[in-house]
Parts: structure tokens; C-alpha cells; sequence
């Protein structure tokens, strides 16, 4: 693709290191774009729409229904309105930006924690579902930020502020606290695909939890549940989060015999799309993980694993194959993808696990005249309005020239601050998508 995701690009591309890091990320976000996604995922021939190698016959049906929710839910309805058109006969997604469109009203919601017009955008996808019956298609397109965006009933939205308010101080993986969201509302959990039987239900997935665990996405509507109640009760109590009225999510069988599910994309989409960016550039890629809910430090180290024995002289074993064409490699390029965690006690500034991280590389001496290390959130925004922040040893020293004390950044979780005024945050604004946060790590020879 042409497009130039990082709005800042020429500013911060000041080497041919910084340039190759910040091509690669490029990369990522190209593999992962909604719009496109979708365009390559679903095609549509006569009444015949194929997804994914799966085919179903539209002229079977007598109403199709589009709802969705999260980060990507607003580009993808617009895409899948240029596929299917006027055979769309209502629709109602929740995202962050409201866009033009035809056939689907668009609601522009707030995230992290859900308001006034989450919860309109929630009962409008609910009256739209509600009353569907055998001869209805429902297409649902899922993405990351949904369980904050799908927000349905008053109860859940006012549950939902308190929960993650608790949890963010804890500093514990997506997968608990969405275990306890589908046990709070009506549609989380397999809620949506009870209310929308017994029609035919066609789930869009764009993945943003670590691993495969796809039935957390957006907290699982369009899923069979596993946990329980009491699953969600132990988890209250392990981290003392409160009391919350929870409710049992749908477990028989039938309610999930007409859904079909597809993983559109994921983080490991745009982790081995970097792979294959970095190899073009005749680097060794290396994938740390695609799981990383480590605590930042240990990530860090994980991730500069491969640059340590770089240093050691690993390189010596890489040259040239004798009996390849293959070109040597000039370095490497490790890369991950996850949700690293990060407790917070007494937040005083600004910034989000992407910035937080790259400081922590900082005070944590990792990067030096060899290396870049980037750290962004593929959404565009690191619980802020930049991406995340690119570091290496122009970075360190802009810092000492400003006499900016990293270890005093990270104490009072103000990492914007430092990288604002340092000049190397990565400036991508809203991507519409969002696959968890990817790191990078490029290590030349």
C-alpha cells in the first residue's frame, strides 16, 4: 500500500536504522487495515458471498442485519456497505468516529469507559437483533475496544465505569476483566447471538487479545461462554474489585448452532507481516512472542534477548549459507505483540503502556548505537493521542541534553511528557484497528 500511517515519519526517519524500524511498523499496520480486511476476506459473486473459503447464499434470506462494535467497527461497516449495498436493511455499529455511511447508522461512542451515547449505540444494536427470526442473516463485525464501546443496559454501562476503574489499578490481564464484563451485561458472553436467534449469525473477527483467545474479543457476544458466574465472583474477590450484580451467561446449545465465527485479523497478522518487512531489509527476524502480558521490565528483556548476544558476538555464526544464494544477514529484528502489564498506583501524568515501555528501555540502558526500539499501540492511540515512541541513542541523548531524568518520568507514570519533549513519539492518529500493542527491535551488525 501507499498510505503513510505515521504522520510524522520523515521527522523521526533521521537514520537508515530509524527508517527500516519505522517501515516495518509501516508494515504492520498495512497488514492489519480494516477497509482492506474486509475487501480480501469477503467477496461477493451473484447472491453468493464467500468468506473466508465459506460460501452462503444471500437470496436465502429474507433481511440482512449488520451491527458491530469497537475500534475497527466504523471502517469495517463502510467497507462491507460497498460489498453489499441496498441488500443491507438496517445496521448499528459503536466505534470512535462517526463516518459517513448509507445503510448503517454509525455511532461515535467513548473508550476506555462507556457514556450516554455507548448506551444509546448499544440499545439501537439491540432493538435492531431483537425480533429476528429464521429467514434473517446478522452480520456482526467484532474488534477490540468493544466490551467498552458495547455498552446495553443503563446497569451495565454504570457496572462497567466501576469495573475497569478497579481493575486498571491491578495491572492483570484483558482475559479477567472480560470474564467479569460478559457476566454483567445482556449481550457479552453468547448475550447477543441468544437475543439474535434463531437467526443465521456470521461473526467478523478483528482480534486484539493475545493468543488465540478469540472468544474474549469485545467480551465474546457472538461466543459460547465457558466461565461462569462463579468464575467471575473469584476474580472479584482475588483482587477485591467490589460488588457487581452479575447475571449467568447463555450456555444451551441451540443459540450457537447458526453462528459462524471468523478471524479476520489478529496481532500475529501484523507480527508476521513486520517479519517479512524486516527479512526485505536482509534482517534475521525473530519473533519473541505474540502473547506478551509479561510486566514491562521482563517484556523488555524477552524482547532484547536476541540484541544482548548480538553484543556478545552471535553475529559470527551468520554468515552467508555456501550452499545458498541467500545474502548474510546484517542483523536482526526481534519482534512481539501482547498487552505487557503495568500496575498503577498513583498516576500523576500522562501516557500509556507503549510510551511507559519505551522509557522503561530507556532507564533500563538496552538501547545503544547499534539498535532502534519501537513500542506502539496499533490503534493509534497509547491512552493518549500518539501511537507510542520510537528509542535509540539520539533519543538518550536529547534526554541528557534536556536533563530529563527517565527514572523520574517513569515514577510518576509521565512518559508523554518525556517523549513530547524529546521529539520521537509516533504520531499515527486513529488507525480503525486494533491488534494489541507491537514492539520492535531492530539490531544491526
Amino acid at each position: 500500500m501507499d498510505k503513510r500511517w505515521i504522520k510524522n515519519f520523515n521527522e523521526l526517519a533521521t537514520s537508515p536504522n530509524r527508517e527500516k524500524a519505522l517501515l516495518i511498523a509501516e508494515a504492520g499496520l498495512d497488514a492489519i487495515d480494516t477497509k482492506e480486511a474486509i475487501s480480501r476476506s469477503l467477496k461477493l459473486e451473484g447472491n453468493v458471498i464467500n468468506v473466508m473459503g465459506e460460501s452462503f447464499d444471500l437470496s436465502k434470506f429474507k433481511n440482512i442485519k449488520v451491527v458491530g462494535f469497537g475500534k475497527a467497527s466504523c471502517d469495517a461497516a463502510v467497507a462491507l456497505e460497498k460489498i453489499l449495498g441496498s441488500r443491507i436493511k438496517e445496521g448499528a455499529v459503536i466505534g470512535l468516529q462517526k463516518i459517513p455511511s448509507r445503510y448503517i447508522e454509525i455511532f461515535a461512542g467513548t473508550h476506555p469507559r462507556p457514556s450516554e451515547i455507548n448506551l444509546e449505540g448499544g440499545e439501537k444494536i439491540y432493538e435492531t437483533i431483537k425480533d429476528s427470526d429464521k429467514e434473517d442473516l446478522v452480520i456482526v463485525l467484532v474488534s477490540g475496544g468493544g466490551s467498552a464501546l458495547l455498552c446495553y443496559t443503563e446497569e451495565e454501562c454504570e457496572q462497567g465505569i466501576k469495573l475497569y476503574d478497579s481493575f486498571l489499578k491491578t495491572g492483570k490481564t484483558i482475559t479477567e476483566i472480560n470474564t467479569v464484563r460478559k457476566h454483567l451485561s445482556l449481550l457479552k458472553g453468547g448475550g447477543l447471538a441468544k437475543i439474535a436467534y434463531p437467526a443465521t449469525v456470521i461473526g467478523l473477527i478483528f482480534s486484539d487479545i493475545p493468543g488465540d483467545r478469540f472468544c474474549d474479543v469485545a467480551s465474546g457476544p457472538t461466543y459460547k461462554d465457558e466461565t461462569t458466574v462463579a468464575d467471575a465472583e473469584t476474580i472479584i474477590r482475588k483482587y477485591d474489585l467490589g460488588h457487581f450484580d452479575l447475571t449467568e451467561t447463555p450456555k444451551e446449545d441451540k443459540y450457537f448452532e447458526k453462528v459462524r465465527n471468523f478471524v479476520l485479523v489478529s496481532n500475529k497478522t501484523a507480527v508476521e507481516a513486520m517479519a517479512k518487512k524486516g527479512e526485505e531489509f536482509g534482517l534475521k527476524p525473530k519473533i519473541i512472542s505474540t502473547e506478551l502480558y509479561d510486566e514491562i521490565g521482563g517484556a523488555l528483556k524477552k524482547i532484547f534477548s536476541i540484541h544482548n548476544e548480538a553484543r556478545k558476538g552471535f553475529f559470527r555464526v551468520l554468515g552467508k549459507n555456501p550452499q545458498t544464494t541467500q545474502k548474510p544477514f546484517s542483523g536482526f529484528v526481534s519482534l512481539a505483540a501482547g498487552e505487557p502489564s503495568i500496575e498503577i498506583k498513583d498516576k500523576k501524568g500522562k501516557g500509556g503502556r507503549s510510551l511507559h515501555m519505551g522509557l522503561q528501555a530507556i532507564k533500563m540502558k538496552m538501547v545503544d548505537e547499534n539498535s532502534v526500539f519501537i513500542s506502539f499501540a496499533s490503534d493509534g492511540m497509547d491512552n493518549s493521542d500518539v501511537a507510542g515512541a520510537i528509542v535509540d541513542k539520539k533519543t538518550l541523548e536529547k534526554g541528557e541534553k534536556f536533563g530529563l531524568d527517565a527514572g523520574e518520568y517513569l515514577e510518576r507514570f509521565d512518559s508523554y511528557t518525556f517523549f513530547q519533549k524529546t521529539g520521537n513519539m509516533i504520531m499515527t492518529g486513529p488507525t480503525g484497528a486494533n491488534v494489541s500493542d507491537l514492539m520492535i527491535l531492530l539490531t544491526k551488525k
